[in-house]
Formats: structure tokens, sequence, C-alpha cells
């Protein structure tokens, strides 16, 4: 019986079918009507969305809130909660750059963040940009941040104030505090500075929502007067653009899945043409950082799967000038490095757990910064001059507040900053953080982490909510998260599948979960189950799953593959209609995702391959467990209609008496709410569901 009782009668999307033949193959999709011809238009003024597509997506939100309506006051309380563990007034640690150190603060109540600096060895704070202010009166409003000047001068910032990622830049005077006339408009969030801070470079994006090109902004002058300085034909690739710390470069970043380009641009000359470091090669991939006359490039070429550390000459980059540093140690993956004067710094991965490696430039000699607990998180934030030996990271696990350290790369001290506070409490002894391994079908062995409090029942009678992800190579940390100690609270066990399609036990691990190799993921997630199941952490009846975006599309697969094993599911932005979406090489990201899931346009293989395992295409008449998804009216990158259709198609199959609830929010895009508290009440509202699923209320 479902615990949903006494529902209105649920929306029924009217059938408008509609056929595609590809590779001599007919489908018919009865909803496609739902994705709106002129959606490029809508996403930037969303009030022109068809009438008809809006009047279903608000019986959707009303069907969603009668059916939840019961869980309002839980909603309120675990909300409070939430809050109650946010130290509401809280400040990083100002990083130190010349004259100044730099930082960001909230006020009690405010909804975003504000940007200060103060002397560089303390002193008075002077606001930068208010986060609160610029977005007060805005449903939606998030910033990209404010970059400095090398004098300080002025501050470049952005923001998005419809949720569809055409984010806005301004330039501000910091002595005064005032925006200058200069606006920018349709860009992908920042920018680089020249050094003379008189001008700056920026990728603009297309009506397909596409970083086409990079222009060069003189201070001053109209949006319409900037030069193009690149442009990208292909449109699968992704493009941005930086500085170099030492302000020597302007690099220019042009990558998909699995290939890389740099191009430069000396600062000495910023109307150069930009000087190719080695042209893409399927396959290959490299980033760089500056360390004075070298550049230390980080990549997989000569086969160094999980990547190695090489350098190059700055005055000749080319790739036949790249000799080895870091060798390639198969199955330690380096996943970031950085450059300073006396020291080269990678954080990388070995047995699922990461650790920090330090190498003096002048000996060789290396060491690490690791930590002894079963599953953790690091982060590295390194610094923000390049003549230190100070670097900055970040450390937590499950159950530890995060901790920031500063760490002399020379003594090998470290320095205790801050300790994440949470002013509601919370006493570490209380919960258990453990890493288990569940046997996948093929053998493989999947981690599983897992947060629960110690009097927890261990016998099968627990809830559990069941996190997953696996794709595009990335990693779900073993942080600490105030928000799911409030379902430990509760009784559950909250767990995050570390699956195939990530990169948590190394490159091969996201290899072996993508292209034909996808379903590894699903499977791999359902044998986390099974596992949590046979060992008594919880029960299927008691198992609610968890993805958002590309884990969203594991949400729908698994719903199809095995339902019975899922009291229900939250699917959050899910990318749940793969193939129609891989067959229209108009929107924004599809041509970009083509090396990781395949192209179905031009590849018959690829789409028999996506046609079996898209969520949406297979929906079919069985019994589905209760599912709630989440969309954004103004999402470039998982669409609205992706949830919308999915869960018109799953209301009309299900066989079972469990609802299917959509919600989406008209005001925000793929990230949710901006503000976040707003966006703490989408995790409560979330929760809420979970907890009502699992007869827990």
């Amino acid at each position: 019986m479902s615990i949903f009782n006494h529902l209105p009668a649920a929306p029924v999307a009217p059938k408008k079918p509609v056929t595609d033949t590809r590779h001599g193959i007919t489908r018919t999709d009865d909803y496609a009507w739902l994705r709106a011809d002129n959606w490029q238009a809508m996403f930037k003024d969303p009030s022109i969305l068809d009438p008809e597509i809006r009047k279903h997506l608000e019986a959707e939100n009303a069907y969603m809130k009668a059916a939840m309506a019961d869980t309002e006051a839980l909603q309120k309380q675990l909300f409070a909660e939430m809050k109650g563990r946010i130290k509401e007034d809280d400040s990083s640690v100002p990083v130190k750059d010349g004259p100044f150190a730099y930082g960001t603060f909230f006020v009690t109540g405010g909804e975003q963040p504000r940007y200060f600096r103060i002397p560089r060895d303390g002193g008075a704070r002077t606001v930068l940009l208010d986060g609160d202010k610029e977005g007060a009166g805005k449903a939606y409003f998030r910033l990209a941040g404010i970059d400095h000047t090398s004098d300080h001068s002025r501050g470049l910032w952005g923001y998005d104030d419809k949720g569809s990622e055409y984010y806005t830049l301004r330039v501000r005077d910091l002595s005064t505090g005032e925006d200058l006339e200069d606006i920018i408009e349709n860009t992908g969030g920042g920018g680089a500075w020249a050094p003379d801070g008189k001008s700056f470079f920026y990728t603009v994006l297309d009506d397909n929502h596409r970083p086409s090109k990079i222009f060069h902004h003189i201070v001053g002058t109209p949006q319409s007067d900037d030069r193009l300085v690149y442009e990208e034909e292909d449109p699968g690739f992704f493009m941005g653009v930086g500085g170099s710390m030492l302000d020597d470069f302007i690099y220019i970043d042009i990558h998909d899945h699995e290939t890389s380009e740099y191009l430069l641009i000396p600062t000495s000359d910023l109307n150069a043409t930009p000087q190719m470091v080695s042209a893409r090669e399927t396959g290959l991939e490299y980033s760089m950082t500056e360390g004075g006359d070298v550049f230390y490039i980080l990549t997989n070429a000569d086969g160094a799967k999980d990547f190695k550390i090489m350098q190059t000459p700055v005055d000749k980059p080319g790739r036949e000038n790249w000799t080895d540093v870091v060798p390639h140690t198969p199955g330690r993956l380096i996943i970031s490095h950085m450059a300073f004067a006396r020291h080269l710094v990678w954080l990388e991965r070995e047995n699922g757990l990461p650790q920090i490696k330090i190498r003096d430039r002048r000996s060789g000699e290396e060491h690490a910064i690791a930590f002894a607990e079963e599953a953790y998180s690091l982060g590295l934030s390194g610094a923000g001059e390049y003549d230190t030996d100070v670097i900055r990271f970040s450390y937590s696990s499950m159950t530890t507040p995060s901790q920031l350290y500063d760490y002399d790369m020379a003594t090998r001290e470290r320095t205790l900053l801050k300790t994440q506070e949470v002013p509601s409490g919370h006493n570490i002894d209380d919960y258990v953080t453990r890493r288990v391994m569940a046997p996948s079908w093929d053998g493989a062995e999947v981690p599983v982490t897992l947060l629960y409090r110690k009097d927890t029942p261990l016998d099968g009678s627990a809830p559990c909510l069941l996190y997953g992800y696996g794709a595009y190579g990335i990693s779900i940390p073993a942080g600490f998260n105030t928000n799911c100690l409030s379902l430990a609270d509760r009784g559950f066990v909250y767990a995050i599948a570390h699956i195939r399609g990530g990169k948590d036990k190394g490159f091969q691990w996201y290899e072996d979960g993508k292209m034909e190799k996808k379903t590894n993921t699903f499977n791999d997630f359902i044998a986390a189950a099974d596992y949590l199941n046979q060992q008594k952490f919880t029960s299927y009846p008691n198992i609610v799953a968890e993805g958002g975006s590309a884990g969203g599309m594991l949400m729908g697969a698994i719903a199809n593959m095995a339902p019975e094993k899922f009291k229900g599911i939250i699917a959050a932005v899910p990318f749940v209609d793969v193939l129609n979406t891989m067959l229209d090489d108009t929107l924004p990201l599809t041509p970009p995702e083509w090396p990781e899931w395949g192209n179905p346009i031009e590849s018959r293989a690829a789409y028999e391959r996506m046609a079996a395992y898209s969520p949406y295409d297979n929906v079919a008449e069985k019994p589905y467990p209760a599912i709630l998804a989440l969309g954004g009216l103004t999402d470039p990158r998982v669409t609205y209609w992706e949830p919308a259709k999915w869960v018109a198609k799953l209301r009309e199959k299900t066989t079972g008496s469990e609802p299917i609830l959509m919600k989406t929010n008209m005001d925000a895009g793929h990230g949710g709410a901006s503000g976040r508290f707003q966006r703490l009440e989408e995790i409560a509202f979330e929760y809420a569901f979970a907890i009502k699923v699992a007869g827990k209320m």
C-alpha cells in the first residue's frame, strides 16, 4: 500500500506522436511537444515559454505540492536543523596576494557571499562586492566571483540572474566600489586581466550556449568594439581563458572529455597571434601551469593513463620538448598540479584515497601529506602568490568537520587555520564512517562510503539513502556534509556508491563506465544496493536512491532495471532522455558529450547502445517505486523537458500504486536555487520525500 494517500488526479500529458527514423530504425516520441521550439530565446526570457507547456509544468508542481503537503512541517524542521549547523556569519581565511589578503564572508540571514580584502598583515575589512545587495529583488541570482587586477585597482565580476548560465561581466573600481560603464553580455562567467589592468580577455557563449569565441576588451570601450582573438569552429569543444600566476601569459584552454589543446598569448604583446602548444590529438589530454622558465604539464601522453607531469621550456613549449618530471605510476591518478618558485605540488588518488605530494624543484626530493582515516576528502587550494613556501589545503571526512591548514613546504609544518563550526553542535563520537567494498556483476570491487549513528541497528531495518553519480570521471569525495546528519539522526544509513564512470579508483575506473561500458555504472549501483541489503546495513524495502544530472540518468536506468530493489528514487535535473538529446546537435552540450556517450547520429552502434539503456526509451509496464524528479526551467545542461517527458511516460506506464512526482523550479537552472538558504530548502524538500517514502515521518 502506498504511503501517499488521498491524492488528487495526477496530470496527464496529452500524446502528440512524433516519429524519427535513423539508421533505418523508427521511434515514436509521444511527448516531444514538451520541448520548447524557442528554447534558446526562452533561456534568456522565460516569460516567452509556450503557454501549453507552462500550464503542464505548473499542473505538475501543483500535484507535487499536494502529494507532499503532509511533509511541510517536516521540511521546516529539516531546514531549521540544516540552517542551525551553518555559521551564518561565517568568513573565509583571507588569502595573501601582494599588499592585500582576499576572502569572502556571509552576514546573518544573508543568501549571497560578500567579497572583501584587508591589508596583508591584518587591518580593516573593505567590502569589494556585496552579493545580497547586487541580487536584491531577483528571484535568481548567482555570482561568478570577482577577479582583481595585478595592481589591485580594479575587479572583474559577473552574475547570472536567469539560471541559464549566461553571465554578465562588470568592471569595478576597487578604491571607490563603483562600477564602470563597461557591460559585457552573454559570457561564460569570468575573464583574464592583462597585467596593466586596462583590458581583459573573456569567452562569449553563442545562441546554442557554447563558448565559441574569445574576445579582448579594452576598459572604457563598448562590447561591440571588442577584438575577436580566437573562434572555435568545432561545436564539440569547450573553451575557456585564464591568466598565468606570473602574469606572463594568457591561456586559451580548448578541450572535450578526452582531448586538449592550449593556445598562449604572451602578455608582452596582447595583440600577438595565439601560439599553439600541442595540436589537439584525439585522446591526448594535457593542462599547463607556469613555473618560471618552464611550463609544467599534466598529461596522459605516451600511454600514461593515470597521468604524469612533464616540463617544457617556456620559449619552446611544443610537445617535442616535453620531458618527464613525475613519471606515470599505474593506479596512482594525478588529479591536478600547481607550481611555485621552489616547489611542484600535485593532488593524487590511489586506492580510492587522496593525498597531496610535494617535490622540491631543486633537489627533486618528494614527500606526501596524508591522513589515516578510512575515508576522507582533501582539497588543494594552493596559494595566491608564486614566490612562497606556504600552500593551503582542506581536510574532512564524513564525521570530521572541514579543517583548513596552511602548510610550509620547506619545514613541513602544518598550521590549523580554521575548523568548520557547527553552531547547533556536533559530536564526532556519535557517528561512524566506513568504507566497504561491494562486488559487482563482473567481480569489480565497488567502494561504498557509509555514515550512520553508532546506535543505528544494523539488522536490515535501517532506512538508507544511497547516492551515486558515475560519469565524466568525476569522483565523489567522502567529505563532511552537515545536511546528511539530519538523515543519520533519524536512523538512516547515508551511503555513497563510488561507481564506475568516476575516477575514484583511477582512470581505468572511468573508462570502464563510459561508451560501450556504460551499463557498468548502473550495475555497480545495483550491486551496492545488493551488498547493503545482504550485509544488513539496510534492506531493499528501505533504500531510497538519489542522483542528479548524469546521476539522474543512473536513477532512470536503475528504475527500469531493478525497481523492486528501491523504495523510492530522487532524480535531480536527470539526464534521462539520452538518445533524443544526443541526436539533437543544436543543444548546448550534445557535440561536446559525444566522446562520453557516443555519437548516435553517425554511428548505428552508438544509437543502438543508447537505445538499449536510455531511461526514457526503456520505460515499460512494471511497478515503479515512488519517484521524485526535479528540474529547472532555464537549465542549459539538462533541459527541463527531459524530466517532464520522463515523468509523463512513467505515469502512463507504471503498474504500481506509488506516485510519480515532478517539481520544476520556474526561476532557476541546473544548480537549483542560488541562495545558500534557498538551496537548503530544496535539500530539505528532497530529504522530506526520502523520509516519507521510508515511512519514518
